[in-house]
């Protein structure tokens, strides 16, 4: 039994927490922004009024919170893990943040005496729920291997990528292929729709060759059904794509297809969508050509 912190109990903290207090790992929980759950705190989580009450209280502290800042706050803030941390005790951040503000949080934390492990993860809610998420880890071999029997009770695909902040290099890579092929799909069932053929139809021929991908499979589906409730929001895309073309920026790379996919992005937040599931990208493309896909 490990004594572990858990903060940010979202739509995919909720159940990764769960499978490790369902293996019998202690928990200590503190509100971030989602309510804590109630199935939680009836199984035995324990509620504290900080992160750094949290974080003296176990041995791990995870986190999964939205974007930068808030790891920032919650780490180094008034109240933060880093004043509650013994030495010893190992930091691992499943948020998707920025590479470079992560080797910073993990040089903050190794000053307390800590190991720090990024590893964001891939899946969305199916994944959390199903413990089935891709976990992409930077930091120590030493660190990772005494932790990966956590988080194998969250991922199935676990990475040690390589060192600190190479999690998060790597979590922005997947997120611009993601980005990338929701846009595909959603031109190819869209350009289909527009010239009479049945996008269902077409989904289903594709599945079976060379342009069959889980994305094709999921949100391909959520297109045509219009079933936009968030597995991951447009939103949070969002972020990740713009840590993808900050870094282009400052390795000179130029990114011209995550760019394009940014902007549709921006133009479902400036519709209104930045809730909806990232599947809803399509309804940019749908703006553009006053179709919907059906």
């Amino acid at each position: 039994m490990t004594r572990i912190a858990f903060i940010g109990l979202g739509i995919m903290g909720r159940p990764m927490a769960g499978h490790l207090q369902a293996a019998g790992h202690e928990l200590s929980v503190v509100r971030h922004v989602s309510p804590l759950p109630e199935e939680l705190l009836a199984a035995g989580a324990v509620e504290c009024a900080t992160a750094a009450e949290a974080a003296s209280r176990s041995e791990v502290v995870i986190t999964m919170v939205p974007d930068t800042p808030d790891v920032e706050d919650v780490l180094l803030g008034g109240g933060g893990v880093a004043e509650g941390l013994r030495a010893g005790t190992t930091v691992i951040d499943m948020s998707s943040i920025s590479p470079i503000e992560t080797k910073r949080f993990a040089a903050a934390i190794a000053e307390k005496g800590c190991d720090f492990l990024d590893a964001p993860v891939s899946g969305g809610e199916v994944g959390a729920k199903s413990a089935s998420l891709t976990i992409m880890a930077g930091g120590s071999g030493e660190t990772f291997e005494r932790v990966r029997p956590l988080l194998e009770l969250m991922g199935a695909n676990i990475t040690l990528v390589g060192d600190v902040g190479a999690g998060q290099t790597c979590k922005v890579a997947n997120q611009i292929i993601v980005a990338l092929t929701i846009e595909a799909v959603g031109e190819a069932l869209l350009f289909a729709s527009k010239a009479g053929v049945d996008p269902a139809r077409v989904r289903e021929a594709l599945m079976g060759g060379f342009a069959g991908s889980r994305i094709l499979e999921v949100h391909g589906q959520r297109m045509i059904d219009r079933t936009f409730d968030p597995g991951f929001r447009i939103a949070l895309h969002q972020k990740d794509l713009g840590l993808a073309l900050e870094g282009a920026r400052a390795l000179g790379v130029s990114l011209p297809n995550a760019a394009t996919a940014q902007e549709l992005m921006n133009a479902c937040a400036a519709q209104g969508w930045s809730d909806l599931d990232h599947s809803g990208l399509v309804k940019a493309l749908e703006v553009l050509a006053g179709h919907e896909v059906a």
